[in-house]
């Protein structure tokens, strides 16, 4: 029943990283320039899962933190400080690739998760105490 509890511990640590990471795409979302990408819009984050921690430990653990390569999205405002200058896309801003509509959901499926580990946490404490009832 240890075992248990390790599982769904990790679940939940990696479903808050998850969370945390769906939190900052939804926050960026109109970040048109970023310093630590030479001007670049932001980039939508994705968090990758693995089973296990290598060292023989049961549970879900997070395997990356990537950028998504899809194309940014393009944006007609000729005004916007960050407006292409020139060529055919010239008065477009390129926008950041993230979809609010897709971050929500995958917010709903990470907290749908936490809370499913949270009941499997609950589930497991009451089988430890009956446990320990019936041998006291």
């Amino acid at each position: 029943m240890i075992r248990s509890l390790e599982t769904s511990s990790s679940a939940l640590v990696a479903q808050r990283i998850r969370m945390d990471v769906i939190a900052g795409n939804i926050a960026n979302a109109f970040t048109t320039s970023t310093a630590e990408q030479d001007g670049e819009p932001y980039r939508r984050r994705v968090v990758s899962f693995r089973e296990g921690d290598g060292s023989g430990h049961a549970g879900v653990h997070v395997d990356e933190v990537a950028t998504d390569p899809a194309p940014f999205r393009l944006v007609y405002a000729p005004g916007h400080k960050d407006a292409i200058r020139q060529g055919p896309e010239q008065g477009y801003v390129r926008m950041p690739n993230v979809n609010l509509t897709i971050e929500y959901v995958d917010a709903l499926e990470a907290s749908r998760a936490y809370e499913a580990n949270v009941a499997v946490l609950g589930v497991t404490r009451t089988m430890l105490n009956h446990s320990i009832e019936l041998f006291a």
